[in-house]
């Protein structure tokens, strides 16, 4: 059974989450019919992080952030911990079940409609509009409704329907899976948690590619773990990092698992009619996994794109998106790129990168790109110095 709603609208976003619903909102203020199309009950494992930048320019409230980290701690294989304090900033902490939600009613509250339920196809009706098919939540499986739409959006995620329908070489996009689990926060202390630091864990025994990771949420903790490698163990690598950090006994409230991109693809459009945002677009960045600020600009970005092409007709607008996210973070996403490739090979190398971790310069500039979402360019000294020791490093020419 399909039926066909006879109401077009300028934009329908395929997908809730930070870059969809920032999407929607921004074309909702621009005064576009939109409509917000989400699966119900998804909730990304995520360690939770936003910077400083991502709260300004996306106008975040005080009271979604569960936890203000104001410290990192890496941990190199040899258990070594280099402690990296955040001077003048701090690392925002959000639950992504609470965060996703809140920004999907704020699309709802510019004006957009929303609908839940599961994305099937792009088709086009005989006047060439295109025409969104979903099943909606809780129907029986035979049933999908139709909505046309002039733009479509697809912000549905790394493994995104809409981009493997939709554009060529989608579904190659290279991913980590992600694996964590939400558990209740120990007492301040204990097994040496610590609420208002990060852990991150480079160990190959806990991620041969990746890393594993402990963020403080408030009432809650994720405890997590990445890897492209498809025979390694994410459960056995949380359930491991568990026990060696004392939060074995902590009561468990949910777990989830997904892939997460790590290079953006080469073409966010179609070329007609469909842009690509977030995740389904491969915009997490290499080495840190980093992805809901890049999310939301790039769904910020695919607003504007929209907006001029339901403007002016012009399908070219469709590729500004793209060309605009690279043009401002491409050279971030190269840099990283190039770390995760170098640094992340061997436990060798790894409890290397920890120990460049403890340098000043490194800690310092590492943190302003982090807080201001771009390379820090004021002090070139300290570049030049920490090419150098990044080289030493690498070739075994400085002491670990």
């Amino acid at each position: 059974m399909s039926t066909v709603r006879t109401l077009t609208y300028d934009a329908i976003v395929v997908g809730g989450g930070p870059a969809g619903a920032t999407a929607a909102t921004d074309l909702a203020n621009s005064g576009l019919h939109v409509l917000l199309l989400d699966r119900a009950g998804r909730i990304k494992p995520c360690g939770g992080a936003i910077p400083p930048r991502l709260i300004r320019d996306f106008d975040i409230p005080d009271h979604l952030l569960v936890a203000r980290a104001n410290a990192a701690r890496m941990i190199a294989p040899s258990d070594r911990e280099v402690d990296m304090p955040i001077e003048g900033g701090f690392v925002g902490m959000v639950d992504r079940e609470h965060f996703d939600e809140w920004l999907r009613e704020r699309a709802v509250n510019a004006g957009a409609d929303r609908i839940d339920g599961a994305f099937k196809s792009v088709d086009h009706d005989s006047d060439g509009v295109p025409v969104v098919c979903y099943q909606p939540s809780g129907a029986e499986k035979e049933r999908i409704e139709r909505v046309r739409g002039r733009v479509v959006i697809g912000a549905d995620g790394a493994r995104s329907q809409v981009a493997k329908q939709n554009i060529k070489g989608a579904e190659r996009m290279p991913c980590v899976f992600a694996y964590h689990e939400i558990i209740r926060t120990p007492a301040q202390g204990e097994g040496g948690f610590d609420g208002r630091r990060c852990d991150v864990y480079y160990q190959g025994e806990l991620s041969p590619d990746f890393y594993a990771w402990v963020f403080p949420h408030g009432e809650t903790a994720s405890v997590g773990v990445g890897s492209a490698n498809k025979g390694f163990s994410l459960r056995g690598a949380v359930s491991k990092l568990r026990q060696s950090s004392g939060l074995a006994a902590c009561e468990t409230l949910r777990t989830e698992g997904a892939p997460i991109p790590l290079k953006p693809l080469g073409r966010w459009d179609n070329g007609r009619d469909v842009l690509l945002a977030g995740d389904a677009a491969g915009v997490v960045a290499p080495a840190s996994g980093e992805g809901i600020y890049y999310a939301m600009v790039g769904g910020r970005l695919a607003a504007d794109a929209a907006g001029a092409f339901v403007q002016t007709g012009d399908a070219r607008e469709l590729a500004s998106a793209r060309k605009t996210f690279m043009r401002e973070h491409g050279k971030v996403f190269w840099i990283l790129g190039i770390m995760q490739h170098f640094w992340y090979r061997s436990d060798k190398r790894r409890e290397r990168f920890v120990t460049m971790c403890a340098d000043p310069d490194v800690q310092h500039l590492t943190w302003q790109a982090y807080m201001n979402k771009e390379l820090v360019r004021a002090k070139p000294g300290a570049h030049v110095r920490i090419f150098m020791k990044d080289m030493g490093h690498l070739l075994g020419l400085s002491p670990s």
